[in-house]
């Protein structure tokens, strides 16, 4: 079996095809075209992110939508249909890409958009690279006056007050994230509203790297619980410009941040939930994660928007997602997420595939409702080891 292999940034095994063969795409990294007046971009799939930026901030151009880390690719950026910080506003990555080629394993080629070969493209978008290889592509990029971004900050306590203060957030801000802290009894964290600002500003310092793996991982209840006490209790200013990137990729400034964890590495879980359900299943997780001491170090806490996402298998849905990292302890790490599990479907959601590796295939089905829809597009030599875990197994 074949899989599209970009810059290994997804968390899980969706990026990967044990036993079988990785088809490495991050030689395809030309430009192919730019307007810089329209803003229109055409490139190779496996052009990076970082890339993109370098090339169109300093022209006046940024990325419509981003996800937390500038490290991944163009083609990678389609088949995760990847989402931001301001899905209220602009919807997911897929409602900016005009167009891609999809080579499929037979050697057929087809340009897909919204409006040719339609109903490839919705399968292909969010399509885990499952289609075949998207080979390029062409974006619609946004026009910005300058590299900063003016950011509002706002401490909240309790999900009512996040609630409150991220729904004015979304009507005067472009970008809207919560950092929370899920050990405290009583949810607390920071909301970060951000716009794009008319103003240049020095660039970050270089990167700092984490040198070696630990025996252990450094992430425990004691760090846990110190490391969020001084993050929700340091000087926070109510209004702040900074650089595009500590407020986009905060963890693009720590290579190999995930050697922090530890040989036995980590799991990220990112669920979302619809509305109706969003305050209830938010307070029950969080409650449930408290209680199992196995706080998080990186928990994310915002709203998608009701703006549907063309891919027959994107994860963003209208409502609430939360997003998680647990360091791995066996047997108590896996039954916590059993929890979660049960509160997030019976709260009719689903999890995020991409930053996924432990997924049931009931849990897969059940949010999923249009995959019977996306499987006949499925390439018969293309294959996964998520895909194999809740399809096969």
């Amino acid at each position: 079996t074949l899989l599209p292999y970009g810059n290994g940034r997804s968390y899980g095994d969706s990026c990967l095809n044990p036993g079988g063969t990785l088809l490495a795409l991050r030689g395809l990294d030309r430009f192919i075209a730019f307007d810089a007046d329209t803003g229109i971009l055409a490139c190779e799939a496996g052009t990076l992110l970082a890339d993109i930026l370098d090339l169109a901030v300093p022209r006046g151009w940024f990325l419509p939508v981003t996800p937390g880390t500038r490290y991944v690719t163009v083609g990678g950026a389609i088949a995760n249909d990847v989402h931001g910080k301001n899905h209220h506003a602009a919807g997911s990555f897929s409602a900016h890409v005009l167009s891609f080629e999809l080579l499929r394993s037979d050697g057929s080629r087809r340009r897909c958009s919204p409006l040719e070969n339609a109903d490839w493209y919705a399968a292909t978008v969010g399509g885990l690279g499952l289609t075949g290889v998207v080979t390029q592509a062409e974006l619609q990029l946004k026009r910005i006056a300058g590299n900063a971004v003016a950011v509002r900050n706002a401490r909240f306590t309790g999900l009512d007050e996040f609630f409150a203060l991220n729904a004015e957030a979304e009507k005067k801000h472009e970008y809207a994230v919560a950092w929370i802290d899920c050990l405290a009894k009583t949810p607390r964290g920071v909301l970060m509203g951000g716009d794009h600002a008319d103003a240049d500003v020095p660039e970050p310092r270089g990167e700092k790297r984490v040198p070696l793996t630990p025996p252990c991982s450094l992430i425990n209840n004691a760090s846990l619980r110190a490391f969020n006490a001084a993050y929700y209790g340091k000087p926070w200013p109510t209004a702040e410009t900074v650089h595009y990137r500590p407020y986009f990729y905060p963890l693009d400034a720590v290579g190999q941040w995930n050697r922090i964890y530890g040989p036995r590495g980590f799991y990220q879980y990112q669920s979302a939930v619809p509305p109706a359900a969003a305050r209830e299943a938010t307070a029950e997780m969080l409650a449930a994660i408290a209680a199992s001491g196995q706080g998080s170090f990186l928990a994310v806490l915002k709203n998608f928007g009701d703006k549907p996402s063309p891919g027959l298998l994107s994860f963003p849905m209208a409502g609430t997602t939360l997003a998680l990292d647990f360091p791995n302890r066996g047997a108590p790490t896996l039954a916590l997420f059993e929890r979660l599990d049960a509160i997030v479907r019976a709260a009719g959601g689903r999890l995020y595939p991409a930053k996924d590796a432990r997924m049931p295939a009931a849990m897969f089905r059940a949010g999923y409702p249009r995959l019977g829809e996306f499987t006949p597009f499925v390439d018969p030599k293309f294959s996964s080891g998520f895909w194999r875990r809740v399809m096969e197994n």
